[in-house]
């Protein structure tokens, strides 16, 4: 069972955790950063003018820091970090240029891990593919090897920068207002995955050998000749290079667990159902939605009217109006690039512009969803991904040991494909889809009311979405990360599940805590959703920890705002003490109240059941000793599920030792007592219990280590905590009404049976 994790991007941390069901060993704690950790040009309104010239170095912070961050984390029980690094990051320069300035800071950073009790994956992160495409990950000449001209890519509609940069009233982009977005336009850049630079490049990526055969890069060899490639080729094998030199320079670090191919991947075009349009139930539908006809012309320089959305109930977001882009007829594509000034998709085929009816005409409206020599139907997993990440696998491991782990991930927001079969799984595959409750980080609020947007979009009836004050959001977000875990098993078998990502925005609610610094709401959906991993037994990454977050920027990226941490709050270093047992380092956090928590580390058993209630600071655990391998399990029959989880199959143990977690901000001052109600009748007890302050665990020496022989302790503070909120659902808050107009239905039915008598 893994505890909190960390995640630690370019300029921010955001911080993970999370609880796998792994037998007498631990991964508790990940942290990562936000992508605006670049040293930023020093003249906004000329971005992207030299892309090249960037450096991520002292991202997320500089190395004389990391002491203070490192025990922070370690403190809080966060000890296994998600650490993010760009691809842009190591090789902004040009290909095969690395910054070896930044890799030698990463290094650096990296070996210091161990020191405080932590050790880390690393991750590499992108959103809707580059920063220069609105998001983050690829280096710019990435864009421009497909034919992009950086600097038209937003008046051409191509890409949506605002959340980058924004402008003054001036018309100016101001260093302060960078990563600042109007209220309107929070979230908007997701949408980026539908724009024609992100998809495009996505495309090529992953199938440009199918779909953009015509598409060829010169590039130089090792040996200083000049070949002609594939768009395909030449990202991917460059992709590959990278990643052997990121590995070879950190993965021999003992901190190092493992790596991550790639945050979030995205299909681009591939198996696009229709070229007039995106699914709504699986793209975002907010502002202006070009189709991917739409994106075309856009792109090749022709005004166009699209569809815009905006906010509503109960579905998400309906079309309101047209807008119409690209007025100025900005062509997006180079003269000199590789498709020589025309659009990459028209250059195959698959739509043209028809000059009488001054508009764009599809001509193979299923060129992305079937092969386009062969016909036969395309599928992304199958076809591009699973090979990709062998051949990733594989070089990776030429550097690094085999016994390094591979956390993978399927397309947000859909479940662990079926067709994931032992075959296209690496050794040490560890599983790491991402959560996020997607009403409340879509609408910036949370409440009583909350509702499962997961099962809406795969056909939930809708008043069974619908979920009423803390204890039904707890049980909303554990029926879908539940979903998400047993999908996984279904598909890869008892493999690892971790959440690599989840978290919950600061702002949310107007950003009403700002100004009373009252967190209470911050803390509720907090709970709510640890409690939901928790009960799932599932790891996870929490997003994030930033240490240059501010109330105003947030996170300064596309007007995110997810940090509970800001290195503007805290102590500064003179004043900190770096102990385990320090509350020096807690200042500058929020929401530690639901953050830091009891969590089973190291288990010497199968994990059956764990509990920890915010409200008291009590918890408990139940797990049992495993069967050896020929006993019959009878909870095998129908597959892994949460509730029931293998009971044999498992390693031999090593330990007799149970190590729980339990933070020091918790027992402070206060005694903390075990107990067993198995062991409530018994003459003699089967454990015996230690707690050690200063390591701020509790040692479970289990007495019989019998196959099948169970375990149950509960955990119990004296005095306990302060109770932080109500634990209410709908029949705590309604039952009075309904007793009230039940009785008032009564006496006027009495009433008139009474008359009538």
């Amino acid at each position: 069972m893994i505890g909190p994790l960390v995640e630690l991007e370019e300029n921010c941390l955001s911080m993970v955790v999370t609880s796998l069901m792994l037998t007498g060993e631990s991964v508790t704690c990940a942290v990562s950063t936000s992508q605006e950790t670049v040293r930023r040009t020093p003249i906004h309104d000329t971005f992207p003018d030299n892309p090249a010239a960037v450096t991520f170095v002292n991202r997320p912070f500089p190395i004389e820091d990391a002491p203070q961050h490192f025990a922070r984390l370690r403190r809080w029980g966060l000890t296994f970090v998600r650490f993010l690094v760009t691809w842009e990051a190591v090789e902004h320069a040009g290909p095969g240029e690395y910054d070896y300035d930044y890799l030698n800071y990463l290094k650096q950073v990296l070996a210091l891990l161990p020191q405080y009790g932590l050790s880390c994956f690393v991750a590499l992160h992108q959103d809707v593919w580059s920063r220069y495409s609105g998001g983050s990950g690829a280096p710019a000449w990435t864009i421009e090897s497909a034919g992009f001209d950086l600097d038209a890519l937003e008046e051409s509609g191509s890409a949506w920068l605002n959340g980058l940069r924004v402008k003054t009233a001036e018309g100016k982009y101001d260093e302060e207002d960078r990563g600042t977005v109007k209220p309107e336009e929070r979230g908007l850049w997701s949408t980026g995955y539908q724009k024609l630079a992100a998809a495009t490049l996505a495309t090529c990526f992953w199938a440009g050998d199918t779909f953009a055969p015509k598409a060829k890069v010169k590039r130089r060899t090792k040996t200083g000749n000049e070949e002609e490639v594939s768009i395909q080729q030449f990202l991917q094998d460059d992709f590959l290079d990278m990643w052997e030199v990121l590995a070879d320079t950190v993965g021999h670090l003992p901190g190092v667990l493992g790596f991550e191919i790639m945050n979030e991947p995205h299909r681009g075009y591939v198996e696009l159902q229709s070229m007039y349009g995106w699914d709504y139930n699986t793209d975002l539908h907010l502002g202006a939605i070009p189709s991917p006809l739409h994106s075309f012309t856009l792109g090749a320089g022709y005004s166009t009217s699209v569809p815009h959305y905006t906010r509503s109930f109960p579905m998400p977001t309906r079309h309101t109006s047209s807008v119409t882009l690209n007025t100025a007829g900005r062509k997006v594509w180079r003269e000199d690039g590789v498709t020589e000034g025309k659009c990459i998709w028209e250059m195959h085929g698959v739509w043209g512009w028809d000059e009488q009816k001054k508009e764009g005409i599809v001509l193979r409206e299923n060129y992305f969803k079937r092969h386009p020599l062969t016909g036969k139907p395309v599928d992304w997993y199958n076809d591009f991904y699973f090979p990709f990440l062998s051949r990733w696998a594989d070089r990776v491991r030429t550097v690094v040991d085999n016994d390094k782990m591979v956390f993978v991930e399927a397309i947000p927001n859909e479940f662990c494909p079926s067709s994931w079969t032992p075959d296209h799984q690496p050794g040490n595959l560890v599983y790491a889809p991402h959560w996020y409750d997607l009403n409340a980080l879509f609408n910036k609020a949370f409440g009583d009311f909350s509702v499962n947007v997961q099962g809406l979009s795969r056909g939930m009836f809708l008043l069974k979405a619908f979920y009423w004050g803390h204890i039904g959001a707890r049980n909303n977000f554990s029926l879908q990360i539940k979903n998400l875990a047993e999908a996984a098993y279904r598909s890869l078998g008892e493999k690892p599940v971790l959440i690599g990502e989840c978290g919950i925005p600061m702002d949310m609610n107007q950003g009403e805590a700002f100004e009373s610094e009252d967190w209470t709401w911050q803390n509720r959906m907090m709970d709510a959703m640890i409690t939901a991993l928790e009960r799932s037994f599932i790891g996870f990454t929490l997003w994030n920890y930033n240490p240059s977050n501010s109330d105003l920027h947030g996170d300064t990226w596309n007007g995110e705002n997810f940090s509970f941490f800001a290195q503007r709050r805290a102590l500064p270093p003179s004043l900190l003490t770096l102990d385990q047992t320090s509350p020096t380092l807690d200042n500058g956090a929020r929401l530690l109240r639901a953050v830091v928590r009891p969590y089973a580390a190291k288990v010497a058993g199968i994990p059956l059941k764990w509990k920890y209630e915010l409200n008291t600071g009590d918890c408990e655990l139940e797990w049992m000793v495993p069967y050896s391998n020929g006993h019959e399990d009878s909870q095998a029959k129908g597959g892994p599920t949460v509730d029931q989880p293998p009971l044999v199959g498992h390693p031999t143990l090593t330990s007799n030792t149970t190590e729980i977690f339990f933070p020091h901000i918790l027992s402070q001052d206060r005694t903390l007592s075990v107990s067993s109600p198995l062991d409530s009748s018994s003459a003699s007890p089967t454990f015996t219990s230690e707690y050690v302050p200063s390591l701020q665990t509790l040692y479970i020496q289990q007495l019989d280590m019998t196959p099948g022989k169970k375990y149950h302790i509960k955990i119990r503070l004296d005095p306990s905590l302060k109770q932080a909120f109500e634990l209410n659902d709908f029949w705590t808050d309604f039952i009075g009404h309904i007793y009230l107009g039940g009785g008032f239905i009564f006496a006027i039915a009495a009433w008139f049976f009474v008359g009538f008598l």
